[in-house]
């Protein structure tokens, strides 16, 4: 008896199509996600002269608070009551892990009694990880 032929040319082959779009997908979440990140430090400041300070690398589990001129506060570019910034702050912390860091971005005429109530909600909610944005100091000529 003889074998057909159509039975040996069947190959195995894997279906790309699932892995394409989870990769699509993945792309698309990193853009959206760095985008956000990126509008968080736009939000226009005259941030405070440092005499000295570390250039920032790390982008990694990080909350940006904005603390405007006007004592508007603005939690991840959006703004944000007073009242609820515990809250805010205990929610990152559950999705981000425990070593979140917050970042304090305030206008450099903002009093410090105005940055207080953050670092207080921050201690309660064991957030030990806090860096202050700042300009460096540049040295002048004589």
């Amino acid at each position: 008896m003889r074998i057909p032929e159509y039975a040996q040319q069947h190959k195995v082959a894997f279906n790309m199509t699932p892995m394409i779009d989870v990769v699509f997908l993945l792309i698309i979440f990193f853009l959206v996600s760095s985008h956000l990140a990126r509008r968080e430090n736009r939000v226009p400041l005259d941030l405070p002269l440092a005499a000295s300070g570390e250039q920032d690398t790390d982008t990694s589990r990080r909350i940006t608070i904005n603390v405007l001129p006007n004592s508007e506060l603005k939690f991840g570019g959006e703004p944000v009551p007073w009242d609820q910034l515990g809250v805010r702050l205990s929610a990152a912390k559950a999705s981000l892990g425990e070593n979140l860091e917050l970042r304090i971005r305030c206008d450099r005429s903002v009093a410090y009694r105005n940055v207080v109530p953050v670092l207080r909600s921050a201690a309660e909610q064991n957030i030990w990880n806090v860096t202050f944005a700042v300009v460096q100091q540049t040295q002048e000529a004589p």
